[in-house]
C-alpha cells in the first residue's frame, strides 16, 4: 500500500492519518511505502502531452519514482490538508503530473486501482468543503482510480488527531478493510457500512 502525503508538515495531522491507514493494512500483511511530497522534487506539468503518447513523462524528476510506485501498489492513500479551500500546492503538482496515466483517447492506463483520500481541515464543519472533496474524488476516478473512501478529519486546529484515539483507531480499521485480499469496490462499501462513521 502506497501513502502519499501532500502536507509540508511531515509529522502533521494528515501524515498521522495516512500512516494509521497504512499501519492497519500492514496488520493484514500489506507492504507499506510512504512519501512526503514536500520532500520530493516534483516539477510543474508543462502540458507537452508527450506522456499521452508514450505513457512516460519527459520531465526528469522524482515523479518518475512515484509513477512506478503507483503502478506497483494495490491501493494508494493520498492525503492533504485543506489550504485555501483546496488541496495543497504539493498535492496539486502530483495530480497535474498524473496526466501521464491517460491515453490519447483519455481512457486510463490504470485498471481501477483502489484509492483512499484523506483530508484534514481546521474548520469544525465536516461538510464545509464537501463539493471540493467530491470534485477531487471524481477527478481521480476519471484518472482510473476506484475511490473507496474519503476520510475527513475536521476541526484539527482545535484538536489534533493525536488526541483523538478513536479517530486513529477507526482509520487503522479502514486500512485493514481496504487491504483485504480480492476486495472489490462494491464489497468494500458493504463492509465499510459496518464501521461506525466518526471520521
Amino acid at each position: 500500500m502506497l501513502g502519499l502525503v501532500g502536507s509540508p508538515n511531515i509529522n502533521g495531522n494528515t501524515a498521522k492519518l495516512v500512516n494509521a491507514i497504512l499501519d492497519g493494512a500492514a496488520e493484514n500483511g500489506a507492504e507499506k511505502v510512504i512519501y512526503n511530497l514536500a520532500s520530493l522534487d516534483i516539477k510543474c506539468c508543462d502540458a507537452c502531452c508527450k506522456c499521452q503518447e508514450s505513457g512516460c513523462c519527459l520531465i526528469d524528476d522524482d515523479m518518475k519514482e512515484i509513477y512506478q510506485e503507483i503502478r506497483d501498489a494495490d491501493t494508494v492513500v493520498l492525503g492533504s490538508p485543506v489550504y485555501m479551500w483546496q488541496m495543497t500546492g504539493q498535492t496539486k503538482l502530483l495530480i497535474d503530473r498524473m496526466t501521464a496515466f491517460l491515453k490519447p483517447d483519455f481512457s486510463s492506463r490504470l485498471d481501477n486501482k483502489k484509492l483512499v483520500l484523506v483530508f484534514s481541515q481546521g474548520s469544525s464543519d465536516r461538510d464545509a468543503f464537501k463539493p471540493y472533496f467530491e470534485y477531487t474524488a471524481g477527478l481521480l476516478y476519471y484518472l482510473g482510480f476506484d475511490v473507496l473512501e474519503t476520510v475527513i478529519a475536521a476541526g484539527t486546529d482545535k484538536l489534533e488527531v493525536s488526541f483523538r484515539p478513536r479517530l486513529l483507531e477507526k482509520t487503522r480499521e479502514l486500512g485493514k478493510l481496504v487491504s483485504t485480499p480480492n476486495l472489490s469496490g462494491s464489497g468494500f462499501r458493504r463492509a465499510e457500512s459496518e464501521l461506525i462513521s466518526i471520521l
